[in-house]
């Protein structure tokens, strides 16, 4: 149902919309979306535009400063591939989700830079919701920077789901410390933990 205007009411309604002019190329209508009042109708017209190759560096910014958490999280989700994009002030983001889905494009994205690894060591070591810590640590791992190894190896010593994705995320890295954290991982009281430093040793030849 449209109102006076000619707008649809309807805010699912309005975002079918939107995805569907991403799928059509449609840049005019999913551009005109960026300005919804509705949260997820903003986040599908993001979507849209990157389907349409179309998405401006300043409409992706913006995104991530929206105020409703669902478009920033989703404008974070797209800057993966937008490697000039800074995330790092997202990992302070009030919203946990914001700050887990950051975490991983910026390990997406693929810039070790000081302030980077820092911001994501101290959030590996520090925020209270495991996910964000997990996912922190998956970023250190996916960007393989020496500087990110202390925070992988504490997180040893976080919950299973930590531990398990801190052994994952040893996989670029070599040298004794690395060798004796997989070697005791091995005895961990979670089976997945012992299963991944399993696999990772054997891929190693150890």
């Amino acid at each position: 149902m449209a109102t006076e205007d000619g707008t649809v009411a309807d805010p699912a309604r309005r975002r079918r919309l939107a995805v569907l002019a991403g799928h059509e190329g449609d840049v005019g209508a999913a551009r005109r979306y960026l300005g919804d009042g509705d949260a997820a109708v903003r986040a599908a017209a993001l979507g849209a535009l990157v389907r349409s190759h179309a998405l401006a560096p300043g409409e992706l910014v913006a995104g991530l400063r929206d105020a409703a958490p669902t478009v920033r999280r989703r404008a974070a989700e797209l800057a993966a591939g937008a490697p000039d994009v800074d995330l790092v002030f997202l990992l302070d983001d009030s919203d946990d989700s914001v700050v887990e889905m950051a975490a991983w494009a910026i390990g997406e994205q693929g810039r070790p830079e000081p302030d980077t690894i820092d911001r994501l060591s101290t959030l590996a070591a520090t925020h209270a919701d495991p996910l964000c810590r997990e996912a922190a640590v998956a970023a250190l791992g996916a960007l393989g920077d020496e500087r990110g190894l202390a925070a992988i190896l504490a997180a040893l010593d976080d919950k299973p789901a930590v531990r398990r994705r801190a052994v994952i995320a040893l996989a670029p890295f070599e040298g004794p410390d690395v060798d004796a954290a997989l070697h005791r991982a091995l005895d961990d009281r979670d089976w997945q933990v012992r299963q991944a430093a399993e696999d990772q040793l054997r891929a190693e030849g150890d």
